[in-house]
């Protein structure tokens, strides 16, 4: 079935929002619950974001694809995945759904529906984290849609629910939940002025990983066309 790009974007405004919405919820919930020890508010929200990401992935990827990321869709439009003209309002989509989504958390737990985060994530260590966790995000997702397209949506989760805990970052490897993390002074927050930083990054670690899944690409092919070659010969 194929859906207009209207149809699309709703799917990236409604995903994003939600996954916005788990991922800031699940951190104000975890900090409350667990009288200060961060470990176990870490864990309550990488556990609440990985398993709504595989919910959302599985419901809305047939409609928009489930990107819910800038850096996935600057990754498909790369690789062909998604056109270049469409990418913008993708992004856009994502965006809206990201700050609508951090406004729904909030009023939720009864806070403004936003405010400016004093969470500070700065220095040479996050941002290499966080090009570490996009990088191995986006890898995750060409390697799955390549070879089995119906495990992408668990591939995601787990890999995040990972990623918050072998990064130093806790691993945002999205730039529209950075922005919208910006404007939530909670648990899961992070200061205006850190973000464009973390954004950058996640970008050129989008690009990094989309030259070398090419790469891999371009070798596993040239390798079975040496294979079949190599059949036809001993035929």
């Amino acid at each position: 079935m194929t859906f207009t790009l209207g149809g699309r974007l709703a799917a990236e405004v409604l995903g994003t929002a939600f996954l916005l919405a788990a991922v800031v919820g699940s951190g104000i919930m975890g900090e409350r619950l667990a009288n200060g020890n961060i470990a176990l508010a870490l864990l309550a929200n990488s556990l609440a974001t990985g398993a709504v990401l595989v919910a959302l992935i599985l419901a809305l990827g047939p409609i928009s694809g489930a990107h819910f990321n800038p850096a996935v869709t600057l990754a498909e439009a790369l690789n062909g995945g998604i056109a270049w003209r469409e990418a913008p309002a993708y992004v856009s989509a994502q965006i809206l759904g990201a700050f609508g989504g951090v406004a729904a958390a909030h009023a939720m737990f009864g806070l403004p529906l936003f405010s400016a985060s004093h969470h500070l994530r700065h220095g040479p260590a996050l941002l290499w984290s966080e090009f570490i966790a996009t990088f191995g995000l986006v890898t995750v997702i060409w390697g799955c849609a390549r070879a089995r397209p119906s495990s992408v949506a668990f591939a995601v989760g787990a890999y995040i629910t990972a990623a918050y805990w072998f990064t130093g970052s806790t691993s945002f490897a999205n730039p529209a939940v950075t922005l919208a993390r910006a404007a939530s002074d909670t648990f899961a927050g992070i200061r205006p002025t850190d973000a464009p930083a973390f954004v950058a990054a996640q970008l050129v670690a989008t690009v990094a990983a989309s030259l070398c899944c090419r790469g891999l690409a371009r070798s596993a092919d040239n390798s079975a066309a040496r294979q079949r070659h190599d059949r036809s010969l001993q035929r």
